[in-house]
C-alpha cells in the first residue's frame, strides 16, 4: 500500500512536492495508479492518479475512508529535548509508531539544548504516522520556556515525572482510563525543584515510571506507552 501524506487533499488535488517525488521519482508511479492518501486529521483516501508532469502529481479522490482512533483521548507528551539530537528524533519516530497527538518542547532550566528544528522532527513525524499505517498525525511544538508552557490550559489528569524524593505513584497506577492527559519528562539534569513546585501548584502530580534511572527519551516513550495502553 503507498501511502501519501496530503493534509491539503480537500482544498488541492496536488500532492505536497516531497510526496510528488517520492511518489514519481521514487516509486515509479504514473497517470491511472491507485494510491492511498492520509490527511493526517483521521482520514484515509482512496485516490488515483490524474496526472503526472515533472515534479507535479495530481490526485483524484475515489472515496473518503474515515478512520476510528486507536487511542481514546488526547495524550500530550512534553519534554526536554536531549543534547544528543539523534536520539530527540528515535523517540519522536517509536511515539508515534505507538501513537499520541501532541509533542512540547519544553526549555528547562538545566536543559542541555535551548533550541531545536522541529521541521526535522515533523518530518520524522510523518514519516513514522506512514510507515505504521496511521491516519493521525501528532502536533510538533515549537520549543518554549517551561513558566511560559505552564501558562497553557491542561487536561484535570497532569503529571510530572522528576528524579527527587517524595510520594510518587507509578503513572501506570493514577492514569484513568478514556481522559485526556499530558506528562511532563524533563533534561538530563531533571527538573529544577522550582519547575517542580511550580508545575505542582498547577495541578501537576509527581510520578514514577519505574525503579530504573532512564535516560530523557526512555522516560518520554515509556510515558507515551503507558498513556497509549491506558487509553487503548
Amino acid at each position: 500500500m503507498h501511502l501519501f501524506y496530503t493534509p491539503d487533499i480537500l482544498a488541492s488535488p496536488d500532492l505536497p512536492e516531497e510526496e510528488a517525488g517520492h511518489c514519481l521519482r521514487v516509486l515509479r508511479l504514473g497517470t491511472g495508479d491507485e494510491v492511498t492518501l492520509t490527511d493526517g486529521k483521521g482520514c484515509f483516501y482512496r485516490a488515483v492518479i490524474s496526472a503526472a508532469t515533472g515534479k507535479r502529481c495530481q490526485v483524484k479522490v475515489l472515496e473518503k475512508m474515515p478512520q476510528e482512533p486507536f487511542w481514546k483521548g488526547h495524550l500530550h507528551l512534553a519534554m526536554a529535548p536531549t543534547k544528543n539530537m539523534d536520539r530527540v528524533e528515535w523517540f519522536a519516530e517509536k511515539a508515534t509508531e505507538i501513537g499520541f497527538d501532541e509533542l512540547s518542547f519544553l526549555n528547562c532550566r538545566f536543559s542541555e539544548r535551548k533550541v531545536i528544528k522541529t521541521e526535522r522532527v515533523d518530518k520524522i513525524v510523518v514519516s513514522a504516522m506512514k510507515q505504521s499505517l496511521k491516519a493521525r498525525k501528532p502536533a510538533v511544538n515549537e520549543m518554549t520556556g517551561f513558566t511560559q508552557f505552564m501558562e497553557r490550559e491542561f487536561p484535570s489528569q497532569r503529571f510530572i515525572c522528576h528524579c527527587y524524593d517524595g510520594e510518587k505513584p507509578l503513572l501506570k497506577d493514577v492514569l484513568v482510563p478514556g481522559g485526556d492527559a499530558v506528562v511532563l519528562v524533563g533534561p538530563e539534569g531533571d527538573f529544577s525543584r522550582e519547575e517542580v513546585e511550580l508545575a505542582e501548584s498547577k495541578g501537576f502530580r509527581p510520578v514514577s515510571l519505574g525503579r530504573s534511572r532512564l535516560r530523557t527519551e526512555t522516560a518520554a516513550l515509556v510515558a507515551v506507552h503507558l498513556m497509549n495502553l491506558a487509553n487503548s
